[in-house]
């Protein structure tokens, strides 16, 4: 009996090897990053997304030539925007142009990642050398193409008459300077999205292609039943991307066409542009930004809202 057990009464030792209680890690809070984790980056949001967001959202009550302070002038921009014919066409170029970039690019991108996904023969290498447009500037691409659409030294003089265009004038014909860029987009993009599609593929697991199989599937039946059911949320994210990188395509049209002929390729971000560093009348250009950003949003949230994207469920939950 222990020295400080009183007569009469009974101690109980305890158990050999017991193990004294821990704190679990989820009431000490160990292993979850602090919030400071997250100063740097919301800094960083804040000075060069937030505020300048804010400013250009200012910009667009006032005329301002670039030059000087602006000059507060109300809602005349807003009332001249919803006005302006060519802001009009700009609109319906640019809802144009996302369109068509995402029925050409969505069964390309999809079908060509599938196949990188698979066993075949010098898969590997043939989709690195397919990758390789995706690693040059857009401005590079642009002024390739444009040599390569020259109609008097391009390779377009000579198979201008084979596609409707017997002088080779390509880029000067308004149907076809919006195709010359709707393909040189995609041409460029369509890369990154097969290897949105190419990573999602490799994450379907096998025993359901060989389910497929026992219960007499095809290849094409396997495609619509097991593949394209398994990668909706990876179409989901590459249509999100797909309709904002449309909308805010600037670049290649400033090179290629720049908005021509006439205004037939001018769209929304190039109106921008044009608006701001060629007439300089910032804040119009402003307006025009501030209207370019919230569809861009809207379109976005709508497609994630109507969707269901935003519940994030696993196409292999139980599994």
């Amino acid at each position: 009996m222990p020295a400080s057990a009183t007569p009469g009464t009974t101690v109980k030792e305890p158990p050999t090897g017991a193990v004294r209680a821990r704190p679990s890690r989820a009431s000490s809070g160990a292993g979850r990053p602090g919030l400071g984790w997250a100063v740097p980056g919301l800094l960083f949001f804040t000075l060069f997304a937030i505020i300048p967001m804010l400013l250009v959202v200012a910009l667009s009550f006032t005329s301002w030539q670039g030059l000087g302070l602006p000059e507060w002038t109300g809602g005349a921009n807003w009332s001249r925007l919803w006005e302006d014919p060519e802001m009009r066409q700009a609109i319906w170029l640019s809802v144009l142009l996302t369109g068509l970039s995402w029925l050409f690019q969505t069964p390309v991108a999809l079908l060509l990642g599938v196949w990188a996904a698979g066993p075949q023969r010098n898969r590997a290498v043939l989709s690195a050398i397919f990758f390789l447009p995706l690693l040059a500037s857009s401005v590079a691409l642009a002024l390739l193409w444009k040599s390569l659409l020259d109609p008097n030294f391009g390779l377009i003089a000579d198979i201008g008459p084979y596609i409707g265009f017997p002088d080779g004038n390509l880029l000067g014909d308004p149907q076809g300077a919006f195709a010359a860029v709707l393909f040189v987009a995609s041409w460029q993009f369509i890369p990154f999205h097969t290897l949105l599609y190419q990573g999602g593929a490799r994450q379907i697991p096998k025993s359901l292609y060989d389910a497929a199989y026992v219960d007499g599937a095809g290849t094409v039946r396997q495609f619509f039943s097991v593949t394209l059911p398994q990668l909706k949320n990876t179409v989901i994210t590459s249509s999100v991307l797909m309709v904002v990188g449309a909308l805010t395509f600037f670049d290649t049209v400033l090179i290629l066409t720049e908005g021509g002929p006439g205004t037939d390729t001018t769209i929304v971000p190039f109106l921008m542009y044009t608006t701001g560093f060629d007439a300089f009348d910032m804040g119009y250009a402003s307006a025009i930004a501030t209207i370019l950003v919230a569809i861009a949003t809207g379109v976005s949230l709508l497609l994630v809202r109507l969707t269901g994207f935003s519940a994030m469920r696993s196409t292999r939950e139980g599994m």
